[in-house]
């Protein structure tokens, strides 16, 4: 094996325990190694940057301004509103939810189809009397069986049938052409979770249950109209700096000051709510000043047009991970207060600002109005929803932006236009009509995952151009014993095991020049080992870090890491065999 293959080798094996046990992103891990592999001399400027003019990137791209417009015109909230309803009994409410999402999913990025769902779910989950972590799980995955239906369904869909197309044009397939596996898979697996998932998943209580009683977070107390704090500012009252509480909001004549600042000037009669651990009324009690409050009721059960009540799901990204709440300055880069946190549906108990957050904690943030918009799309939060009095998004224009996405698929699917073209028409449309601002375009794209794509195709092209993949396709072959269907089978289970420690998209594409290879190597047809990698990186059901929407629901379900092993190791093995044993058929060697 030549030189450049070893180094190719090695960078790649180095790629994937740095995606997987690092905090770093994997797009810049992916780009990290395209520097090296370029500055070696193994890959030259044109395949470093060949992941960058890919029309299945591009295709990507488009799709998420398409998915930002319909999201952004309530499109998606309209759908909940009409089929989630007033179901009678666990099995009937699975199926409002399930099959709606698989649908949906089949067409946009699943990620914000979930996102949109979550908060809906948890509320509906309330009002039918099913908890929420019994809906939460099988919504994720349910989102991930109806990506498997179309090209549309998920980014991996788009980017490998483009290294498809880009390598053999005549092989391009049809816009519902992974349908006759899809739609099985899909069936079968919805129909396992609505039967048999709910017997699997055990008792949990989620974040609604943890955060329903302010006052065990919460300590309230009043400025002594005759006492020595007036028109004292918070930092000089010393109240700025306390070793078990946060100074939340100040509720003043029938207003609020939330996020308060160390400036802010004291006024008698003034409600102060801090957050944090009851042993810290003592502290209070020593200033002299304050007294208990002589209110009934919270004021965080209150709705003030100044105050936001969010609830915020950490991301693995999150620059405060591993860092403690007081000592990452939380309040001065967000503008928003830490109330409380929920971990594995337990509200995390004791000091809150020793707390050192981890990924998939959700946090119970007081927040003025902006926050939510601003940090809707950041990288540190997988999902930011409000929890007090959210407004409804108009939806005058959903069905435009819903038209609009009907016309893509019909252009894309009669062969009027590539996928990509339509796609394009398509996020140009949704920004000429107005159901899509330009600043919500660019805050819809994932800039990490476009990247990471990017990124892995460097990757893919070294392996090819350097021998490696050649010489791991020959290794394969003899493990299979020259057999397809056995190494059909180790294509799929390869994947499937790296997309559950990386992104879908980097296990894909690393391992595309591979299976390749051994197709040509075997003189069989490389359609069955294209789609058996879509699908194997589709199958993201075994850990909650394995898939972006699992990690989403991960937190607000109060969920633990054996629940996803339980439920989807046996969804994993359902899949594995409905695709393993239809592809071949559909697609011959």
């Amino acid at each position: 094996m030549p030189p450049d293959a070893w180094i190719s080798l090695a960078v790649v094996i180095a790629v994937f325990p740095l995606m997987a046990f690092t905090r770093l992103g994997p797009d810049i891990v992916l780009m990290g190694a395209v520097i090296v592999l370029l500055t070696l001399g193994v890959i030259e400027p044109s395949q470093a940057l060949g992941g960058f003019a890919s029309t299945g990137l591009f295709t990507v791209a488009f799709m998420y301004v398409l998915v930002t417009a319909i999201r952004q015109t309530g499109g998606i909230d309209l759908i909940i509103r009409y089929v989630l309803g007033q179901p009678r009994g666990e099995g009937r409410a699975l199926m409002r939810l399930l099959l709606p999402v698989a649908s949906l999913s089949g067409f946009l990025n699943n990620t914000p189809v979930v996102a949109t769902y979550i908060p809906a779910v948890l509320s509906w989950s309330r009002r039918v009397g099913v908890p929420a972590h019994r809906l939460l799980m099988p919504l994720s995955f349910a989102s991930i069986l109806g990506g498997t239906i179309t090209l549309f369904g998920t980014s991996t869909n788009l980017v490998v049938h483009g290294l498809l197309v880009d390598r053999s044009p005549e092989l391009a397939m049809g816009l519902f052409d992974l349908a006759w596996v899809g739609v099985p898979v899909a069936v079968i697996g919805l129909a396992y979770l609505i039967l048999l998932g709910p017997r699997l998943l055990p008792a949990r209580r989620g974040t609604a249950a943890a955060f329903e009683n302010p006052r065990e977070f919460t300590i309230e107390m009043e400025v002594d109209p005759e006492g020595p704090l007036i028109n004292r500012s918070v930092e000089e009252a010393g109240l700025r700096h306390l070793q078990e509480l946060f100074l939340v909001e100040i509720e003043r004549d029938g207003n609020v000051v939330s996020v308060v600042g160390p400036g802010e000037r004291l006024k008698g009669g003034d409600r102060l709510v801090f957050a944090g651990t009851s042993e810290g009324a003592v502290e209070l009690q020593q200033v002299r000043g304050l007294m208990p409050s002589r209110h009934g009721d919270s004021s965080l059960e209150k709705d003030f047009k100044e105050r936001r009540l969010v609830e915020a799901v950490v991301s693995s990204q999150c620059q405060f991970v591993g860092q403690r709440i007081r000592d990452g300055h939380f309040r001065t880069l967000y503008g928003a207060a830490v109330l409380a946190v929920c971990r594995g549906g337990e509200r995390v108990a004791g000091n809150l600002g020793q707390v050192r957050l981890q990924p998939a904690d959700v946090l119970l943030l007081e927040a003025r109005p902006p926050f939510i918009e601003r940090h809707r799309q950041s990288r540190d939060f997988l999902l930011i929803s409000q929890i007090d009095g959210a407004a409804r998004p108009v939806h005058e224009k959903a069905w435009l932006a819903w038209s609009i996405l009907a016309g893509v698929v019909a252009l894309a699917s009669l062969g009027v236009m590539s996928m990509m073209n339509a796609a394009m028409l398509g996020a140009v449309m949704v920004l000429l009509t107005g159901c899509c601002s330009i600043g919500a375009a660019k805050r819809g794209l994932d800039t990490q995952v476009l990247l990471t794509i990017a990124a892995a195709f460097g990757l893919g092209a070294a392996l090819e151009s350097s021998g490696a993949a050649a010489v791991l396709a020959g290794g394969a072959l003899g493990l299979a014993g020259g057999n397809p269907l056995l190494l059909l089978i180790g294509a799929y289970l390869l994947v499937a095991l790296l997309t559950e420690l990386v992104t879908n998209n980097a296990a894909a594409v690393i391992t595309f020049p591979v299976v390749m290879a051994s197709a040509e190597s075997l003189g069989v047809s490389p359609m069955p080992f294209v789609v058996a990698v879509m699908f194997a990186a589709s199958a993201s059901f075994l850990t909650p870090i394995g898939y972006q929407t699992n990690l989403m629901v991960h937190g607000p379900g109060g969920y633990r890491f054996g629940d996803f092993l339980r439920v989807g190791g046996l969804l994993n093995l359902i899949v594995a065999a409905v695709a393993l044993t239809l592809i071949p058929l559909v697609w011959p060697f």
